[in-house]
């Protein structure tokens, strides 16, 4: 490609942008001891719904294209004391006896349990209701929209659920503390961090069963995968680092560090960028994986979870001290506005 060719090119992306043929986005963002998820349009950063009646709601996964929001619970009741849950609308008596308990056979050591909701992402309904076994930390769902992932803290493993048929299928043990999952973009393994040991377990959904355990940092907690499926990329809290493994060797390739106390961690859609909250010293990091270099900028109180929004040029971080988002602007760093909410940020869902 000559130079004018490539001014062309450059101008005709920059003016396509301008002209709003971004791809749209909503962004779901759970509320914590709200007990809500807001719903935000992404092309002017205001809330145009509120899911209500999901009692601290941290984890909440979903997929482009795919049907279901999975919105799980951190609140864990005894077996026995479980307070009544709601029938959704559109499910009758003896349906919504069938599925509510679906997951009870599987408890947590203490016996406690807590719950999932599954949502119509379109409509922003409730669709199935599901006991699990103890406190949902995260939640991830398959990119063909087949089955979730639930992580269980207390438990020491996840559920499994298939959004086929709307059950809690397995519960699959993993190492100590496992904190957050990914899927990976053929949808037949998900990647677990288990905090309480170092570890990643690798799991063939299908056979829910672990089949690799890989080597993580101090206290790994948020982590992605790039868009081919070659690299994870984990954040280790404790340590102010963040590990880039190969996923078919299971190896750490390189380590970043970024100091502090780490929390939220995304990727852009191209894999060249990778963001970090730093919520020990009160800052945003941007990662360039090509280079390895590091910005970052001051952000605060508290950076807590952060997505990308794939499409835009904005970045959505959340505070764990203040009820707001911020709106970043991701080439840059700066700060374009905020978003109100209630409650505290939690595990963030884009969907186009």
């Amino acid at each position: 490609m000559n130079r004018y060719t490539r001014i062309i090119v450059q101008t005709l992306a920059v003016t396509s942008f301008a002209f709003g043929t971004a791809r749209a986005a909503t962004v779901f963002i759970p509320e914590g001891s709200a007990g809500a998820v807001v719903v935000v349009d992404a092309q002017t950063d205001k809330i145009v719904n509120r899911l209500s009646e999901l009692p601290d709601v941290h984890g909440l996964g979903g997929s482009d294209g795919n049907r279901y929001l999975v919105a799980g619970s951190f609140s864990e009741h005894p077996a026995d004391e479980m307070p009544e849950v709601a029938r959704p609308a559109n499910v009758s008596e003896s349906e919504h006896a069938k599925h509510h308990g679906a997951g009870a056979r599987q408890k947590s050591p203490d016996g406690a349990i807590s719950i999932l909701t599954i949502l119509d992402a379109s409509t922003g309904n409730s669709v199935r209701r599901l006991e699990v076994p103890g406190a949902v930390h995260h939640v991830s769902v398959s990119p063909d929209g087949r089955y979730a992932v639930a992580t269980h803290p207390n438990g020491d493993g996840v559920s499994i659920i298939d959004l086929k048929t709307l059950t809690v299928v397995g519960f699959v043990p993993t190492g100590s503390l496992p904190n957050y999952a990914v899927f990976s973009p053929d949808s037949s393994r998900a990647y677990v961090t288990n905090s309480g040991d170092g570890t990643i377990s690798e799991i063939m959904v299908e056979h829910q069963m672990v089949r690799r355990t890989l080597p993580a940092g101090d206290s790994p907690e948020h982590i992605v995968m790039n868009e081919d499926g070659t690299a994870l990329y984990v954040a280790n809290v404790d340590a102010g680092t963040v590990s880039e493994l190969a996923v078919e060797s299971g190896n750490i390739r390189r380590s970043f560090e970024i100091g502090g106390l780490l929390h939220g961690l995304d990727i852009t859609e191209d894999g060249q960028t990778l963001f970090v909250s730093g919520n020990g010293e009160d800052k945003l990091s941007a990662v360039d994986l090509p280079s390895g270099n590091i910005r970052s900028v001051p952000i605060g109180p508290a950076p807590y979870h952060l997505t990308v929004i794939d499409g835009t040029d904005k970045l959505y971080v959340s505070s764990r001290d203040e009820p707001l988002v911020w709106v970043v602007d991701r080439r840059n760093l700066t700060m374009l506005g905020t978003i109100p909410i209630e409650g505290e940020g939690h595990q963030m869902v884009v969907l186009h």
